[in-house]
């Protein structure tokens, strides 16, 4: 049989993630990341606009509130005209109260506007990372996930809901406020504008410091919660070592770390604010002389000069709220960075674009109740410089149990990632039923699949949840069925609330026995074509574990199984033993072959028996295989 070459060009290659600490992130405001961020508000594009509006009349009226107030002073309050300003105290009220009521519906879209955004964020990334394949979990770390989820997506909560509309109502603010002071006095209004350079040259001299420490605390923080989420993770390894000391001595490290990132930008807006504010009391005072100087000489009325200084207030607050604004858009530019930097990896691969669905038995015909399993000339690295597996060859006809045999790291899980499609090979093939399996759905395999691992996990719920997870339309008459043929249909209904006990996070509650009985429950329950067992039977108890041996006869008779070996009894009942050692087939054929053979499997054989025959009198005794 010639040498089949694997179909790369079915597959679109990514790039790896690189880690964000890795990246140059001193960028300033990019209007790209802006409308991207807006770009979640679309589907509410009507209340986004609303905000728009209602923000530039809110930038109006605040200019028209210190206009009118100056104006009662220069105009009815000066004169002594008691009617007129009585009329005029009732307009400026009514204009207030209009001021606030507008307020209100402000505040309340922004803040809805921000939800939505948040959410539609969240949904993204968990969506996109669904889709991710096996590698990526493998390369990050899950506390930035959870960054990215929580802290990335608050800060830019934050510019969404606050930092733009505020901004926009600040700078109409002054705008509103210059062209008042332009009608009001023109000459004084030039000493403003001579403020505009200086504003400029300050902010420019700050800006880059704030925008790299801004960043900087983020990625710190993102240290700090993948941390976190490890040790959380490992607390088991962590207090069986006696690791908590060194653990936490490491966390402080990072928390110093963070926190001198975050005393360095509070230190840095510290000296921007109070400059800013200088500059502008400066400008105050210069106006004040000015004003002055033009009064004495009879040239401006006093009225008209303390109409022109509420207008000249208005303009230079906003420029505090500005700053502070400015240092909350770089938190939030540092959160969307990442966050599209997640959405922007491609996964390493996807299916095909014509990829084909595996056709399901239960809606139309198989070929077969079992899966027809064949690895040709299969080389596979995690990286491919590496290669874990070298020239990789055997089929599973329908209905056959293969079972793997070899010392750790000899390829046994990776030739199950790859028949489970969770990695595709460097080179050469895997065939579904005869078809490359590139060319097949991914989840049209995994709904004809079923697997159980050593690792087990069960999501939080009550034990009928985390069974039926694979069908979630299965009746709980069928669910009982399923454990009475793997005849542990006692182990479960002896648990403190029967069927509905309730798992906690991770399976605590639970023994290991009985979360890997729930698993092979979950796994046959879903009625697979092709079961993958990585060393199922390995926390079950010797008993329970040989009459789940008796049960797996009945129940794998037709169906195609992967195993990979960690007791005798499971090597005997195979139909093909493959022998792995540093990634290669060294040795195939049935247990009775092998064992003919007198050689590397006959050798571990005996290694087994050896350690079975010593270990006898121990209360769990059974044979077993290097796993």
């Amino acid at each position: 049989m010639s040498r089949p070459a694997a179909k790369l060009d079915l597959l679109t290659v990514a790039p790896r993630q690189t880690d964000d600490e890795d990246e140059a992130q001193f960028k300033p405001l990019e209007w790209g990341l802006i409308r991207r961020l807006i770009g979640f508000t679309r589907p509410q594009r009507r209340k986004f606009w609303i905000m728009v509006a209602l923000s530039t009349v809110r930038a109006i009226q605040l200019p028209a509130l210190v206009w009118a107030m100056g104006a009662i002073i220069a105009g009815p309050a000066a004169r002594h005209d008691l009617r007129t300003l009585a009329w005029a105290l009732a307009g400026y009220g009514l204009l207030a109260i209009w001021t606030d009521f507008m307020f209100h519906f402000r505040q309340r879209y922004a803040l809805e506007l921000g939800e939505y955004a948040v959410n539609a964020l969240r949904a993204a990334i968990f969506t996109h990372v669904q889709r991710m394949p096996m590698s990526f979990f493998h390369r990050v770390k899950l506390g930035r996930i959870i960054s990215r989820v929580t802290s990335d997506v608050e800060a830019v909560r934050v510019g969404i809901q606050d930092v733009f509309f505020v901004s926009l109502i600040q700078f109409g603010q002054m705008v509103f406020a210059a062209v008042a002071m332009l009608f009001c006095d023109w000459s004084l209004f030039l000493v403003v504008l001579a403020m505009a350079p200086v504003i400029w040259t300050v902010n420019r001299r700050f800006r880059f410091q704030l925008s790299r420490l801004s960043r900087a605390s983020q990625e710190s923080f993102s240290r700090v919660t993948a941390t976190l989420a490890e040790s959380v993770g490992g607390i088991r390894v962590t207090q069986g070592f006696v690791r908590q000391a060194t653990n936490a001595g490491l966390f402080r490290s990072l928390l110093a770390d963070h926190a001198r990132y975050n005393v360095a930008l509070a230190r840095t807006s510290a000296i921007l604010l109070p400059i800013l504010e200088l500059n502008s009391q400066f400008f105050i005072a210069v106006l004040l002389l000015l004003g002055g100087w033009r009064t004495f000489h009879h040239e401006m009325e006093i009225a008209s000069l303390i109409q022109f200084f509420f207008l000249a207030n208005l303009f230079f607050s906003p420029i505090a709220v500005i700053g502070n604004q400015y240092n909350q858009a770089l938190i939030a530019m540092a959160g969307a960075e990442r966050i599209f930097r997640l959405l922007d990896t491609p996964p390493d691969w996807e299916d095909a674009p014509d990829a084909v669905a595996l056709p399901d038995p239960r809606v139309a015909p198989a070929p077969a109740r079992g899966m027809r399993l064949e690895f040709r000339h299969v080389t596979f690295g995690y990286d491919p410089a590496r290669p874990v597996l070298h020239e990789i060859d055997f089929l599973a006809e329908p209905g056959r149990m293969v079972a793997l045999v070899g010392h750790t790291g000899s390829g046994k899980s990776s030739i199950i990632n790859l028949a489970a499609k969770f990695y595709l090979p460097t080179q050469g093939e895997v065939r579904m039923d005869g078809r490359e399996i590139r060319t097949l759905t991914s989840h049209s395999l995994h709904r004809q699949m079923g697997l159980v691992s050593q690792q087990n996990f069960l999501f939080t719920g009550s034990v009928l949840d985390n069974i039926r997870i694979g069908r979630p339309d299965t009746t709980d008459a069928a669910i009982r069925e399923t454990a009475r043929q793997l005849d542990c249909l006692d182990v479960l209904e002896e648990l403190p609330r029967g069927w509905q006990t309730e798992v906690g996070e991770r399976g605590s509650g639970l023994s290991t026995g009985q979360q890997q009985l729930i698993c092979f429950a979950r796994a046959l329950l879903a009625d697979p074509r092709l079961l993958i067992l990585d060393e199922a039977t390995s926390s079950i108890d010797a008993l329970t574990e040989a009459r789940l041996q008796r049960a797996l006869v009945t129940l794998l008779r037709g169906r195609t199984s992967l195993v990979v070996a960690h007791r005798l009894s499971t090597i005997r009942h195979a139909d093909l033993v493959l022998v792995l050692d540093q990634g290669r087939i060294i040795e195939r054929g049935t247990h009775a072959e092998l064992l003919s053979q007198r050689g590397h499997y006959a050798a571990l054989y005996r290694q087994f028996v050896s350690v079975d025959e010593r270990g006898a009198a121990g209360p769990a005794a059974a044979p077993r295989a290097a796993g």
